[in-house]
């Protein structure tokens, strides 16, 4: 399959994204991006031997739909299930959420999903994240053990017929790829990393995801288990009606 991806374009300088620029709601100003054109694996029809140990990904099938309402009692009974679901499939023994975000791929929501390929944190990003939700002293007892960042990625009410969640198989990656990208927001500075086009990438990924399926993905660890880059695709499924793309994504602190 091909698909249409946004690579960040390097700089001699630190670039950044800034979020709800003069007050306003959903209003981005973003930093250089090239539309590139790449192959994409869909592994609904290749068999994979992924595992989150050696690729840092793992998906997942016969999960209850995220619930409709997503608020209170919804949202507690929620993160139950994934504190359940990460230490029963990539072995964590303490979970922490702290962060869910519903994408709508509409012109008019106010978070659309990410087309800019990346990883969620740097490695500066995670040490500032983790103060920031831990305190000091905690993260640095948490840095003398194994603890990392990971996402947990849902559709929502239908199947995704657009936008599907693409990776990077990170064994195609090389060092010089990345970059570091400030995140500009009203209240609080972060740092993702930003990826460069390069043609030996590899990219994967599954077809019209169904609502009882999901992605449990890496952004940080402290060992081993590499982190991927990942964007939404632009591509369209063929052959039923095309549903708009809306997702949640929950982020995780674990400890292993």
């Amino acid at each position: 399959m091909n698909a249409t991806v946004n690579y960040h374009v390097k700089k001699p300088y630190v670039q950044a994204f800034e979020f709800d620029v003069d007050g306003i709601d959903g209003n981005l100003i973003s930093p250089e991006l090239v539309a590139t054109q790449v192959q994409v694996k869909d592994l609904r029809k290749h068999h994979s031997s992924l595992s989150f140990t050696h690729h840092g990904i793992r998906f997942l099938d016969g999960l209850a739909p995220v619930p409709a309402s997503f608020t209170g009692s919804e949202e507690l009974a929620y993160n139950q299930s994934i504190h359940s679901l990460l230490k029963s499939q990539i072995g964590a023994k303490e979970v922490f959420v702290f962060d869910h975000t519903i994408r709508i791929d509409d012109e008019n929501a106010s978070r659309r999903p990410a087309r800019n390929v990346h990883n969620d944190y740097s490695e500066a990003g995670i040490k500032k994240r983790l103060v920031d939700l831990i305190g000091e002293h905690k993260a640095q007892a948490y840095a003398k053990e194994h603890f990392g960042f990971v996402n947990l990625w849902r559709p929502i009410e239908n199947t995704i017929m657009s936008s599907p969640l693409g990776f990077i198989c990170p064994s195609s990656m090389n060092n010089d790829d990345w970059m570091r990208i400030d995140l500009i927001y009203p209240d609080r500075k972060g740092e993702i990393l930003g990826v460069a086009a390069n043609p030996a990438h590899q990219w994967f990924y599954k077809s019209k995801m169904k609502i009882d399926e999901g992605i449990i993905f890496n952004i940080y660890d402290n060992k081993t288990i590499p982190h991927l880059a990942h964007s939404a695709l632009d591509m369209q499924e063929p052959g039923i009606e095309n549903f708009v793309r809306k997702s949640i994504e929950s982020r995780m602190l674990v400890k292993y």
